[in-house]
Order: C-alpha cells, then sequence, then structure tokens
C-alpha cells in the first residue's frame, strides 16, 4: 500500500529535518562515512537524503530517498559523468536545463549526463520517491577502467552515447530484466552493500551493452510546457473532490488534444486520469480515517463518494481491506 511505501521512505529520513537535504558518503580506502548537510533551499515539507559508496574510481552508486512535492535541487557537476536512475518507489520527474521534462516510476530506469540536471526541478507526483543512481566518470574510466569493464570488454563512451547522444535524456520502462538486476539490491546488510553492488553494476553495464533503446520501447521525455499543463489539470481536479471532470472538459478547457491529455498524464502520474482519481480518492479517505475522527459516511462524501457501498468497495480494492477494518488499526 502507498501508506506502507511512505511510511518506509520516511524511516530513512528520520535523521533528516524538514527542508534539509543530508549527503552521505562512503569512499574507497576510507574509515567512517563523512555526513554532511548540503545547502538546497528546499521547501519546509521536502526532505532528501542520499547515501552514496564509491564502487571504483569513476563509478559511484547512491541510494535516494526523497519527500516533498517539487522543488529546485543544485550539484556540481562533471561534464563527462552519465547519471543512471533506477526507480524502486514513487515517481519522479525532471525539468532538464534545456526544457525537457522526463518521468518515469517504480521499476523505469533513466539515464541522463550530470551536466543537464545540474540544475534542476524536481516534482514527486506521489510525494515521495526511493531510487539508485549508478554515476559513470566516462573520463577517469577510459583512462583507468576497473576490471569489471575490461572483462566485459565495454566501451564505456560508446555505451553513454547510446543512451544519451543525441536524445539528451532517455528513460527505459520497467521490465522482468531490469527487475532481476534490482530486486535485492535496496534491502542488504551493511557487510554485504559493497561486494554485491559491484556485482550487480557489471551485471547492469552488460544489460546495457545488450540493449538497444530504438528496440525497447523508451519512454518519451516532453517539453516543460506540456507538464506544466498537466499539472494545472491535476491540481483541479484534486482540489475539489466532490466535482468530476470529463476528458472532454479539460481538453476544451486547456486546449489540448484528448489524446495528449491522457498519454501526458499517465507518464507524469504513472496511471490514466480515472484509475489515479480513483487511488487519490482513497488515499485521501485512508488520510481522514486515520488523522480525524470523521465518520466513514462522510469520509466518503468528502471525497466524493454519494453511495457508501461503492466507496466500500473502492477502498477495498486499493487498500485491501475495508474502511471500517482501516479505522481499527489506528483507533
Amino acid at each position: 500500500m502507498e501508506k506502507d511505501c511512505f511510511d518506509e521512505i520516511r524511516q530513512k529520513l528520520i535523521d533528516v529535518p524538514g527542508g534539509k537535504c543530508l549527503a552521505v558518503r562512503c569512499m574507497l580506502n576510507r574509515g567512517e562515512a563523512v555526513r554532511d548537510f548540503e545547502d538546497q533551499s528546499l521547501p519546509s515539507d521536502a526532505r532528501i537524503k542520499t547515501v552514496t559508496y564509491e564502487l571504483y574510481p569513476g563509478i559511484e552508486i547512491s541510494y535516494n530517498y526523497f519527500i516533498g512535492e517539487k522543488f529546485h535541487f543544485h550539484h556540481r557537476h562533471r561534464i563527462s559523468v552519465m547519471a543512471i536512475d533506477h526507480c524502486c518507489r514513487g515517481r519522479m520527474g525532471w525539468e532538464m536545463g534545456d526544457g525537457l521534462s522526463l518521468y518515469f516510476g517504480e521499476g523505469d530506469l533513466s539515464f541522463h549526463m550530470n551536466a543537464q540536471c545540474s540544475e534542476s526541478e524536481i516534482t514527486l507526483p506521489l510525494g515521495y520517491y526511493q531510487g539508485l543512481s549508478l554515476s559513470l566518470d566516462i573520463d577517469k574510466l577510459e583512462k583507468r577502467p576497473p576490471e569489471i569493464i575490461r572483462e566485459a570488454g565495454i566501451d564505456i563512451r560508446s555505451l553513454c552515447q547510446k543512451f544519451c547522444g543525441e536524445r539528451k535524456a532517455a528513460a527505459l520502462p520497467a521490465s522482468r530484466h531490469i527487475e532481476h538486476i534490482f530486486s535485492e539490491v535496496y534491502d542488504l546488510p551493511e557487510r554485504m552493500i559493497l561486494p554485491y553492488l559491484k556485482l550487480k553494476c557489471q551485471e547492469l553495464l552488460l544489460f546495457l551493452e545488450m540493449t538497444e533503446p530504438a528496440e525497447s520501447q523508451s519512454l518519451d521525455p516532453y517539453h516543460s510546457g506540456q507538464t506544466e499543463t498537466i499539472r494545472r489539470i491535476h491540481s483541479q481536479i484534486t482540489e475539489n473532490l466532490s466535482c468530476r471532470y470529463t476528458i472532454e472538459e479539460l481538453s476544451r478547457q486547456y486546449l489540448i488534444n484528448t489524446a495528449a491529455l491522457k498519454n501526458i498524464f499517465k507518464s507524469v502520474y504513472g496511471l490514466p486520469i480515472a484509475s489515479y482519481m480513483k487511488h487519490y480518492r482513497i488515499r485521501k479517505a485512508a488520510e481522514l480515517l486515520r488523522e480525524s475522527s470523521m465518520s466513514i459516511s462522510d469520509a466518503a462524501s468528502a471525497v466524493g463518494y454519494e453511495s457508501q457501498s461503492k466507496f466500500s468497495a473502492a477502498f477495498k480494492d486499493i487498500m485491501k481491506m475495508l474502511p471500517s477494518d482501516y479505522r481499527r488499526q489506528y483507533k
């Protein structure tokens, strides 16, 4: 359930105050990890934590935990570094410097050169994100390639060009191959992290070496203006849950054709509009049942359900239990 995801990520961020970004770095041949609160000027409701492990000179892997809605993010960058991001939970949108927006969700991989996101806007459509980033410094790896690259015969510059050439940014949708690579990397004992990540790094690079983006139904980036329109539509349809809008009404109001509206909304928020609004209404109802004394019938009405039986069926479909059973867990 989404609440479980949010709570687990919040636990990872228990040592991070609101509006702060904690960077933890575990470098080769050093003792204790270095902890540092970075100056990111985040909104008070946003919290970020990154835990970075240096696997080899030129290769780093970071575990990323984000909570918030939308915030500006900046970092130092090297022109020669490509970042590969895997989303474990939630969704993320990146508005990059060239006017492109890239959204990806659970199980997806994204690719971009670090210079693309050194100054960027990050949007978390579900309010949370957990993922992993692999950073490859092309210049360093060409000068002194580690054994995992030498023995696999991987041309690291060609690999980066394949995914971040003319496209500048790209994403591969979730697949069983990607799931196999990342399924166990998020819950490792501390002593196993480095050796296991080194194995998985080589496995990922070999997978990408054999993958052609043109054949993989890659996810499309959109222009920021299109995604801004979709976010305005999202604000309208979630502001007053007693109102229900048709695709045609929204299309006319925002001067966007129905096919584009449906496609971009699903890319940004991960679900078709009708399915998303069903989930959104039930999440809000669950919040009311957890955090207020409102009756179940009043909670149903507050999120736009006139029929309590339809509300109970929808609630059980999303939360896997009846509203009455859910409330008993918190009272």
